[in-house]
C-alpha cells in the first residue's frame, strides 16, 4: 500500500511522533492508522505530544565554537527538571543542535518568528519571478506558496533538515528526544556569530594606493 504524505501528517498530529517514525509505523502496519498508533505507543514514541504541553523551565545555555574560532553559537534549550538538564542524552541533543546551527545558519527559530514584512517581501519576489517565467496568475500563486514553504525550510531552525540525518527535520528530532527522555524540551532561542560578519574588508590594490599617495 502506498503511504502518502497526508497519512503521515494525520498520524503525526494524533501521536506527536516524528515524521520518519510515523512513516515507518504506517509501512509496518500497511497503512492502518489505529494499528500504527499502537505501534508507536509500544515503542514509546506516541506520548511526545502530551509531554509537549508541559512547562519546561529548567535547561542549559550551551556554547559551541567551530572552525578554530571562526563561528560561535549560543543556544538555550529548556527541559522540565534539573535532573534531565544534567542528563547525558539531553546534553548530547543540545550539542547536536548547537552544531546544526553553526552548520546551517538558521535566521529564525520557527515559522511564526519570521516577520510578516519579510514574508511579504519574499512572496513579492517569488511572484515576480513566476510572472517573468510567463506563468499565468493562478499558477504563479501556487508557485509562490511552494517557494515560501521552501524558504521556511531554509531559514527556520525547526523546519530545517537535521544535519546528522537529512531525512528528519529539527522538529522531528525534538519530538524524538522528548519521547526518549520522557520530558518536554524546547529550543527557546539561539545566537550565531561568524567572524567578520557585517564588516567590509578593504579591497584596495596596494600598488594603486601607493601610486595615489605619490601623486
Amino acid at each position: 500500500m502506498e503511504i502518502t504524505g497526508a497519512m503521515v501528517k494525520e498520524l503525526r498530529e494524533k501521536t506527536g511522533a516524528g515524521m520518519m517514525d510515523c512513516k515507518k509505523a504506517l509501512v509496518a502496519t500497511e497503512g492502518n492508522v489505529e494499528k500504527a498508533i499502537d505501534f508507536l505507543r509500544e515503542k514509546g514514541l506516541a506520548s511526545a505530544q502530551k509531554k509537549g504541553s508541559r512547562i519546561a523551565a529548567e535547561g542549559v545555555v550551551a556554547s559551541y565554537i567551530h572552525m578554530g574560532g571562526k563561528i560561535g553559537v549560543l543556544v538555550e534549550v529548556n527541559c522540565e527538571t534539573d535532573f534531565v538538564a544534567k542528563n547525558e542524552n539531553f546534553l548530547n541533543f543540545v550539542k547536536d543542535i548547537s552544531m546544526h546551527i553553526a552548520a546551517s545558519n538558521p535566521l529564525y527559530l520557527a515559522e511564526e518568528d519570521v516577520p510578516q514584512e519579510v514574508i511579504d517581501g519574499e512572496k513579492a519576489i517569488y511572484k515576480a519571478q513566476a510572472m517573468n517565467e510567463g506563468k499565468p496568475e493562478n499558477i504563479a500563486e501556487k508557485m509562490v506558496a511552494g517557494r515560501i514553504k521552501k524558504y521556511f525550510k531554509e531559514v527556520c531552525l525547526l523546519e530545517q533538515p537535521f544535519v546528522k540525518d537529512m531525512d528528519k527535520s529539527v522538529a522531528d528530532v525534538v519530538q524524538e528526544t522528548i519521547a526518549s527522555i520522557g520530558e518536554n524540551i524546547k529550543i527557546r532561542r539561539f545566537t550565531r556569530y561568524q567572524m567578520g560578519e557585517g564588516l567590509e574588508k578593504r579591497s584596495n590594490d596596494f600598488a594603486a594606493e601607493v601610486a595615489d599617495q605619490i601623486k
